[in-house]
């Protein structure tokens, strides 16, 4: 592939990300093979400093898109968690990509298929351009501010968009594997909810903003590279995240942790 062109210094361009788009997906799509020939296989388990999991599918899936990045944006810097992990952290300007290789390394040890591989490209704090793709479920989602939203899947693409919150309440989703209980309810008292559903990885952040759930409390702890794709989708698809008091959720924060956020389809008035 060779290098794409950009203007270093200036705000992307609808145009310019959406020339990008083909070899963006492409890379994703390379390394989310690498990804599922793992998953295939006996899984085989180490910890990280801080206890989480890794895999090999963690750590080969981010070797791919880091060398796709070092061709494609070479002056871009790429925050990668694996790298960030074994202590390499790059300075970071206007611009700089945010890499997640295997984002739900829990959903992926036990096998039920809700994990993702996350590249977000964030402008001044914004994600501008995210690709969230779940190789298990053979989907990829797309977008951007400037550039809508939509999925892939069955060789299709299909727009997506949040939708109006239906009359008999919330549909909420939750993390999987790292869900507060108490806090969910703290959050959720005095809102109609219709429903509450638990979901793994960044396809929290997908299904709201395909019109299938209409908020995600993250009411814990997360990493920019966690969200910042699925967060690019969900603001192509009309949607929000926001802090607990109402700021947009922003990146490039010293040492890229985020504070606790809800992703909003369209906010409900309160009662």
């Amino acid at each position: 592939m060779a290098a794409i062109q950009y203007p270093p210094h200036e705000p992307f361009d609808r145009a310019t990300l959406d020339s990008w788009i083909p070899s963006l997906t492409a890379l994703i799509r390379e390394a989310g093979k690498v990804v599922m020939s793992v998953y295939a296989e006996a899984i085989e388990v180490d910890q990280k400093a801080d206890r989480s999991p890794v895999t090999r599918a963690d750590q080969e899936a981010e070797t791919v898109i880091l060398a796709g990045l070092a061709r494609l944006t070479p002056d871009i810097p790429v925050v990668a968690e694996e790298s960030v992990a074994a202590g390499d952290v790059p300075a970071v300007g206007r611009s700089f990509w945010l890499v997640d290789p295997l984002d739900g390394t829990r959903e992926f040890i036990s096998r039920n298929g809700e994990f993702t591989v996350n590249m977000a490209l964030v402008q001044d704090g914004v994600p501008v351009l995210g690709l969230v793709l779940a190789p298990a479920l053979e989907r990829l989602f797309v977008g951007g501010p400037q550039l809508g939203a939509w999925m892939e899947a069955e060789g299709r693409r299909v727009p997506i968009r949040v939708r109006q919150v239906p009359e008999a309440g919330l549909t909420v989703v939750a993390s999987r594997s790292h869900g507060d209980a108490a806090a969910l309810d703290a959050f959720l008292a005095g809102r109609r909810v219709a429903a509450v559903a638990s979901a793994g990885s960044s396809l929290k952040l997908c299904l709201v903003a395909q019109g299938e759930a209409d908020v995600y409390p993250r009411l814990g702890r997360t990493m920019e590279w966690d969200i910042a794709a699925g967060q690019a989708v969900l603001l192509g698809a009309g949607g929000a995240v926001c802090t607990l008091d109402s700021r947009p959720l922003v990146h490039g924060k010293p040492g890229f942790e985020n504070p606790h956020f809800v992703a909003w389809g369209q906010q409900p008035a309160r009662g």
